[in-house]
């Protein structure tokens, strides 16, 4: 027995699907928000490093805050502190990622490709895991790449190839992630594994502010601030859903976040996705949502027996 599982409660937390459903939906609706506040920061020559590490900063300590205002700083005791520091690195590379992807491509562009995660997963699954992959989700795998070509096309100028490949980077990271949550939400609270993603990320960021460090006015600083409690409302709200919901369930509200992503930008920065967008938009959802309820059948048929899919 590894001292991971060790320490595993001998029954699971309760299962909540509707509750579930609503926490991942908030948090779609967060972090859209966030992600408006990131582009605009770098369009104010905010770089990437500073905004990370005031995304980091700020969640541990609204988490600190509140637990202490409510009696509750015991909960941020753990015996899976290494497990918290392993999912603490892949988080930063990932953010690294996903906000760059923000920075460097339209917000429609980059929530879209966000959707490939699923497609990965599955990858991810028969490669590391030796896991069973059917001709089903192999298609949806091959219908999901084919509408990343799509959104690609030729247009280097609404789509650059390292926007293109910092976009498909954070997708992957995504799927390697989530699965990390969903071992720590069999353990841990929710606020416990925010504040020690936040706690164990925000000190080396610290460091690259030498670097990195910018003026900024009282816009700036408003922004910095905005994109910390979003982003600490959105990890939350994340981390609960996958607490009290199934994976393959509650991941079909993630795809709430492109019609957020087309409405910020068309509100914010007047521009609506070209046609290429909404051909390969659509396409990646369809697959993505293939994997999902082929997954889902799949879990529900394991007691009895293993479909090919």
């Amino acid at each position: 027995m590894t001292a991971d599982t060790a320490h595993r409660p001998a029954t699971p937390p309760p299962q909540r699907p509707m509750l579930a459903l609503g926490l991942r939906l908030l948090a779609m609706a967060a972090l859209s928000v966030m992600l408006v506040l990131v582009k605009l920061s770098g369009l104010r020559g905010t770089t990437l490093a500073e905004v990370i590490f005031w995304r980091q900063l700020l969640p541990a300590l609204l988490v600190l805050g509140w637990l202490a205002m409510t009696g509750r700083l015991a909960s941020l005791r753990t015996q899976r502190l290494p497990v918290h520091a392993r999912r603490a690195t892949m988080g930063v590379i990932g953010m690294y990622l996903n906000l760059g992807a923000v920075m460097m491509l339209p917000l429609a562009e980059a929530t879209v490709l966000g959707f490939t995660s699923p497609i990965f997963a599955v990858i991810l699954a028969a490669i590391l895991l030796r896991e069973r992959v059917g001709p089903i989700r192999w298609l949806a795998v091959v219908l999901g790449l084919a509408g990343v070509i799509v959104i690609a096309g030729p247009d280097r100028a609404n789509m650059p190839l390292g926007g293109l490949a910092v976009g498909i980077g954070a997708a992957f990271m995504v799927a390697l992630i989530a699965i990390q949550l969903r071992d720590l939400g069999r353990t841990e609270e929710p606020l416990t594994i925010v504040f020690w993603f936040s706690a164990l990320s925000a000190p080396p960021l610290a460091l690259t502010l030498l670097w990195t460090g910018v003026h900024h006015d009282l816009t700036g600083w408003l922004m910095l601030g905005g994109i910390g409690v979003t982003g600490a409302l959105g990890q939350v709200c994340l981390t609960a859903a996958l607490r009290y919901g199934n994976v393959s369930s509650v991941i079909v509200m993630d795809y709430s976040a492109f019609g957020w992503a087309t409405l910020w930008g068309w509100l914010v920065f007047d521009r609506l996705p070209p046609a290429a967008t909404w051909i390969g938009a659509p396409t990646i959802i369809a697959a993505g949502l293939v994997i999902v309820f082929r997954e889902h059948r799949l879990s529900l048929a394991k007691p009895v027996a293993a479909l090919p899919g």
